[in-house]
Parts: structure tokens; C-alpha cells; sequence
């Protein structure tokens, strides 16, 4: 059926039909009454009809182009590009009136998209100076995008290789709870919380996921209890402890019995060994300024086999440099190898070697371990007769400034394990 009313083609072409068929009725009944051969009413009826034909088409090839143009402007539109434009067939009237409309809308359309551009950029450059790991998934939610920590994740590997990995792949479930990090190792996966949030990119919906340690936070206010403890304690016991140390030296200073003198001066010295504690502890958890630089691996390793020299170490030395602070890093290495040293040890294991673009750095010992390893970084907490339980906590907070983080492991055959992992930096 030519005629359908559904369609501006249908429509046009239904009208002038009819109209063309009234036409070339009426003419073929007036050359009928004035008695014209029949050829000849034939031969001018049909080239009539003929040229009605070609106009009808013509006619309504040039009113469906201009909406055809219309259309490409807006697949154009729609595949977000933004610099083609469809010039009208008719540059004035409603058609002119109606392609301006759709120039208009493109603009604004285009200068939303920049808009949009720009926060997804500001959005990836805040991903980029997060310390916590984030990712971007997809509307398809696969990983498109994380920044450096995402190797906190899965074993020191870099974001990209995982990219375009689906969230099973990754081990992300997304449950009524909201998202979960499944891990083989179960400690991994109970220490990160995820939140989510999402965002428009490139016109599609973007899933951001963000991880926080929550050790980290737990430790960091564990840290800030005992900060704020030990501020406590120790104004208070400064002043008993000032008043007390300078009454004993005053006392020594009058009194003439030997005796005497030397319990005042035993007094004096307690009180001011109490408040060198005091201080020690207090500065353990404080920011530290960290002087970064290039350390020598095998120079590391010479001062430290220097200064215990009664034992017997055995170095493996597979990358040539560090780069840390050197006293910071050179007392934390002191303290762990005193410890293994009043740990009865005799046999000290240093190795210094990369992984994944990490910097591993283990002091394994042969001495009796730990007895109680859950509360080896527990400030004051100590199994040794003279020890303040402060050592590890030093370390550990050394360790996390440095960005890295450090760990305690029991040997089955006995002896320690201790893993110091730093990220490699130049």
C-alpha cells in the first residue's frame, strides 16, 4: 500500500498521487470532449504522468533529506562528536529554525561534555595521590583504572596487569553488605573496608572503589591511646620525679656520711633514668623527618656485621643499593639483630633482594623465638627480664614511614623471621 499514515514519506507520496491522478483525469476528459485521436490523448496523458512521477520523487527526496541530515547530525551527536554539523536544505523557515535548534543543543551538549572531562580528570589525579588503594571499574565492571597501591593488593603486582579483568577475576564480590575483597590469605581480606562511590565518564557510569587498612586505622588509634597515656603518665611523673631528683641532689650535697651520699645519689640517678624513659617512649610515635637517600647494600651490611662481631652472619645480597634513610634504617636493622642476639642466637641471616617492585630486606635468626608473638609490637610490652618493650614498636614505626611495612615470624626449626618490605622509589 502506498499510503501509510505513520510515515512523512507515506504521506507525501499518498497526497500527491492523488492529486497527480485527479490532474491527469481532468486533462484526459478535456482532450476526450475535443475529440483527439486516441494516440494522442495516450502519448500526452502518459509523459503527464511522467513528469508527475519524477516531481512526486524529486519533491519528496528533497523533504526527507533535510531530515535525513537531521538525523546524522544527531548520530553525530550521539557518538559524542561534536564538530560535524548538517547543513539544512532549507536554511530558513521551520526546517532552518529546527537544524539552529539542534546546532544549539550540540554546543551545549559538547561544552557539558568538557565539563564532565574535566572532573573525570581531577577525579583520576586525586586517585593518583591516594596512599589507600582505588580502583575503576567499568560500566561492564571490569578494572580500567588504579593507582600505585593497588599493589598493597595483590602481591606487589602493578594495576595494569589485571586490566580489563573482570571483579571475579579481581576477588570483589558485591554483596547486600556492600563490596568484599576475597583473598586466598585471610588476613588480607578482613583487613581492608571498601567503600564506593561512582561517577560519569566519557557518558558511562564509572564504579570507584576505595580500600582502607583497617589495621592501619585500628593500630593509628591504638598508637594515639598510648600517646596520650603515656603524656599523661609522664607529666605527672616528671612532677614527682624533678622535685624529688633535685631534693636527693640537694640532700647529698649537706650530708657527710658515704653511705648516706651514695643512696641520695642512687635516687638521683633512678629519677633521671625514669625520665630519659619517659622521653624516649613518648618521642617513639612522633613523625619522623626522613633524609632519603641511595644506600649501599654491602656498606649496610659491613657497619652491622661490625658492631656484633661475636657472631656469625650470613649475608645474600642480591640488589646493590636501597634507597632509605640511613640512620633510621642502619637502628632498626641494630635493634633486630640485638634481639635475636639476647634471644640466645649465634647464626644471623641478612638478605637484601627485589620482588615485584618491592624492596625485601629479612633478619632471620636461630635463638628461641618469640613467646608471645601477637604482642611483639605492643608498646612496654616484654618477655625480657631488663627489657621496656619499645625496640619493635620503633621499628615498626620506622618501617611505616618509610612507606613499608615490616613482619615477625616464628621459625618452625626455631628463631625469628623478620620481613622488612619498602617500595622501590628513585
Amino acid at each position: 500500500m502506498i499510503f501509510n499514515g505513520k510515515t512523512l514519506e507515506g504521506f507525501i507520496t499518498f497526497w500527491l498521487t492523488l492529486f497527480s491522478a485527479l490532474f491527469l483525469l481532468l486533462i484526459f476528459s478535456f482532450m476526450w470532449h475535443l475529440e483527439l485521436w486516441a494516440w494522442k490523448i495516450v502519448i500526452v496523458t502518459s509523459l503527464l504522468a511522467l513528469g508527475y512521477i519524477v516531481a512526486i520523487v524529486r519533491f519528496r527526496n528533497v523533504i526527507v533529506a533535510s531530515f535525513q541530515r537531521a538525523l546524522l547530525h544527531i548520530e553525530a551527536i550521539r557518538q559524542e562528536d561534536y564538530k560535524q554539523y548538517a547543513k539544512p536544505a532549507f536554511p530558513k523557515g521551520v526546517v532552518g529554525k529546527f537544524h539552529l535548534h539542534l546546532r544549539e543543543f550540540s554546543q551545549e551538549l559538547s561544552e557539558k561534555k568538557q565539563r564532565y572531562d574535566q572532573h573525570a580528570f581531577l577525579v583520576y589525579q586525586l586517585i593518583d595521590q591516594q596512599d589507600n588503594p582505588v580502583m575503576v571499574l567499568n560500566h561492564k565492571y571490569q578494572l580500567v583504572y588504579a593507582n600505585g597501591a593497588f599493589s598493597q593488593l595483590y602481591d606487589g603486582q602493578p594495576w595494569q596487569r589485571y586490566k580489563h579483568a573482570s571483579t571475579k577475576l579481581l576477588g570483589l564480590r558485591n554483596t547486600k553488605s556492600g563490596w568484599q575483597l576475597k583473598s586466598q590469605n585471610q588476613n588480607q581480606s578482613e583487613r581492608w573496608q571498601i567503600n564506593q562511590s561512582a561517577f560519569i565518564d566519557s557518558g558511562l557510569i564509572h564504579q570507584l572503589l576505595v580500600f582502607t587498612n583497617i589495621e592501619s586505622a585500628v593500630r593509628s588509634s591504638q598508637v594515639k591511646a598510648w600517646q596520650l597515656m603515656i603524656n599523661v603518665m609522664g607529666h605527672e611523673i616528671r612532677n614527682s620525679l624533678t622535685p624529688v631528683s633535685t631534693i636527693a641532689e640537694t640532700l647529698a650535697a649537706r650530708v657527710d656520711n658515704e653511705r648516706d651520699q651514695a643512696a641520695l645519689a642512687l635516687i638521683s640517678e633512678r629519677c633521671q633514668l625514669l625520665l630519659n624513659f619517659i622521653n624516649h617512649y613518648a618521642s617513639l610515635s612522633k613523625k619522623i623527618t626522613l633524609k632519603y637517600e641511595v644506600v649501599s647494600t654491602e656498606r649496610l651490611v659491613e657497619r652491622l656485621t661490625g658492631l656484633f662481631s661475636h657472631l656469625q652472619f650470613e649475608v645474600i645480597v642480591k640488589i646493590q643499593q636501597i634507597y632509605v634513610d640511613k640512620s633510621a634504617i642502619e637502628q632498626v636493622l641494630i635493634n633486630l639483630i640485638k634481639n635475636a642476639d639476647e634471644a640466645g642466637a649465634n647464626i644471623v641471616t641478612l638478605s637484601f633482594h627485589e620482588e615485584r617492585g618491592r624492596s625485601f630486606v629479612k633478619v632471620v635468626d636461630n635463638g628461641h623465638g618469640f613467646a608471645n608473638l601477637e604482642n611483639s609490637f605492643v608498646p612496654l610490652f616484654t618477655t625480657k627480664p631488663e627489657g621496656q618493650g619499645i625496640g619493635l614498636c620503633f621499628c615498626r614505626n620506622t618501617i611505616e614511614q618509610h612507606q613499608g611495612k615490616i613482619d615477625l615470624e616464628n621459625n618452625l626449626s626455631g628463631g625469628v623471621t623478620v620481613t622488612i618490605t619498602l617500595p622501590q622509589q628513585s
